[in-house]
């Protein structure tokens, strides 16, 4: 039986595109979405005809209390988690700061951040050494705006990327001694929902980046698998980024 891998936001984009690297890498897969059980339950058929395992489990991963029954099924499934892809991320439309609300920047935190320490505290609590685990590897999804700081954009979603940077550098050392090894994965700009849902000109940032044209999904999916496999095994706390050069 195939070690899982919980993809956090994992039925659309970089998710689904990291599903389906992932499958045939040879991981089963358990896919978390928040709301989009038609795609969900899609890529878990095309999974299957990969002859990998695959569940849909329907969490929002800023609820601790969804989070804790979404592992406990996957418990369920039988198998040992091995990794942890946390990519279930949202962004609000742009604005400047003196236009958002608090609200806003509660549910950013709430999903960007707050969801991923709880994705990561149930993930490690299986993985550890020091707790009966076999260890694995944790990936979480930041972005290049943890840098940029997207002014006039989204510095909110911004702060929430530099807090997952912060996370990613603290944990890596935290577990690494339990067989937990912890990296991130900073895209640039890449073909998905989230941004155009933003507002954002994807075709005036393209003039920006220096490879000139937006990133895909699979490409972020291959430097995900990279680092959850043990071609990986000596690299522990990185941030790599995955823009274009920019």
């Amino acid at each position: 039986m195939a070690d899982w891998v919980l993809i956090t936001g994992g039925s659309r984009g970089i998710g689904a595109a990291t599903a389906w690297r992932c499958a045939e890498a040879g991981w089963d897969v358990a896919i978390n979405y928040a709301q989009d059980s038609a795609a969900a339950e899609a890529l878990a058929a095309r999974l299957h005809g990969l002859g990998r395992r695959a569940v849909t489990l329907q969490a929002d991963v800023a609820d601790e209390a969804q989070v804790a029954r979404m592992f406990e099924r996957l418990d369920d499934a039988g198998g040992r988690l091995a990794g942890l892809v946390n990519n279930a991320g949202i962004v609000a439309p742009q604005a400047r700061l003196q236009d958002m609300t608090p609200a806003r920047w509660r549910r950013l935190f709430d999903v960007n951040v707050v969801g991923t320490l709880l994705c990561c505290q149930q993930a490690a609590r299986r993985m550890s050494t020091a707790r009966g685990g076999a260890g694995g590897a944790i990936v979480n999804l930041s972005s290049r705006a943890a840098e940029f700081g997207s002014a006039g954009i989204y510095v909110d979603y911004a702060a929430t990327k530099g807090a997952v940077d912060t996370l990613t550098r603290g944990l890596a050392r935290e577990l690494i001694a339990e067989g937990i090894r912890v990296n991130g994965v900073r895209p640039g700009v890449i073909e998905t929902d989230i941004h155009a849902n933003s507002g954002m000109d994807a075709s005036g940032v393209a003039l920006t980046i220096p490879i000139q044209r937006l990133g895909r999904p699979d490409e972020i999916a291959e430097a995900i698998v990279w680092l959850l496999s043990d071609a990986a095994s000596y690299t522990v706390g990185a941030l790599l980024d995955v823009a274009g050069g920019r």
